[in-house]
């Protein structure tokens, strides 16, 4: 995604090849495939945990662009599950890369979108595919916007210029940053923190050049990050509302004696970390 490359529909761009994200997607699969990250989720990570102040304002009509921060392989999951709980009424895609996509077909079948990261032929295609999806005020795009692994402390952020670049091909549509942190508190498993921030129409960032438009874009997404960091380091649940909860505990053989310890003295069994101890 880099500022030199062509728009969609001008000379030069190649044509696409292979089905459209929108052709292969599955209506099925991808209620199949929310279940199963749902209980992938729930094994693997203590909990999903969304900051009030951060709940998303969802647009009544148009299509929707949400880009966040990538600091974790986990990212995928959460937009998934978010997509799911706040953006049910959507279709949602996501560019991934191209590899990663022909090892994983099946993610081609829920929303994904291979897209070579190092070309201009990449951002070429990126551009092109996105005008396909938001093209429809039903569907929604969700992007990491900063285009690889990065630091949640990173400052700046470092955006890709392509996400500037979306509000010419998708005037009518909505843009909604998404802060996503990790960290571990208590129990075994990590917490998976997020907050969206204020809405941005298109119209409104029109009006700005593609080098405002992506520091706008970037200071908000730094706003996000700076507020939700400072509730994380809080570690304090009440600042959360979880959205979904994975099994507290060790687990094995040691939750095992702590379980019959504790039926052994009539007492209910807790195995959080802070739970009531045999």
């Amino acid at each position: 995604m880099h500022d030199r490359d062509s728009a969609p529909g001008r000379r030069g761009l190649p044509r696409q090849t292979g089905p459209s994200p929108v052709a292969r997607r599955s209506a099925t699969i991808h209620r199949f495939m929310v279940q199963v990250f749902r209980r992938y989720f729930r094994r693997h990570m203590n909990a999903l945990r969304i900051a009030p102040w951060g709940l998303p304002a969802v647009p009544r009509n148009g299509p929707v662009i949400i880009y966040s921060n990538h600091p974790a392989w986990w990212d995928a999951a959460i937009y998934i599950l978010a997509a799911d709980h706040f953006f049910p009424a959507y279709e949602s895609y996501a560019p991934i890369d191209a590899e990663m996509l022909r090892r994983y077909g099946v993610f081609g079948r829920i929303g994904a979108f291979g897209v070579d990261l190092h070309s201009t032929r990449g951002a070429a295609d990126f551009m092109r595919l996105s005008a396909e999806i938001l093209s429809s005020p039903q569907r929604a795009l969700w992007i990491t916007a900063q285009g690889r692994f990065s630091d949640v402390r990173e400052r700046p952020l470092d955006l890709k210029p392509g996400i500037a670049r979306l509000v010419e091909i998708a005037p009518e549509s909505t843009i909604i940053p998404l802060g996503i942190e990790y960290g571990f508190w208590l129990e075994r498993g990590a917490e998976a923190f997020m907050a969206f921030g204020p809405q941005m129409s298109a119209r409104e960032l029109l009006e700005l050049s593609r080098p405002e438009r992506l520091q706008r874009l970037d200071g908000e997404l730094t706003k996000v990050l700076d507020r939700l960091s400072d509730d994380v380091q809080s570690r304090d649940p009440a600042r959360f509302r979880a959205l979904l909860e994975g099994s507290a505990g060790v687990g094995g053989l040691y939750d095992g004696w702590r379980r019959l310890t504790s039926a052994m003295r009539g007492r209910a069994f807790d195995p959080s970390h802070e739970g009531r101890q045999p």
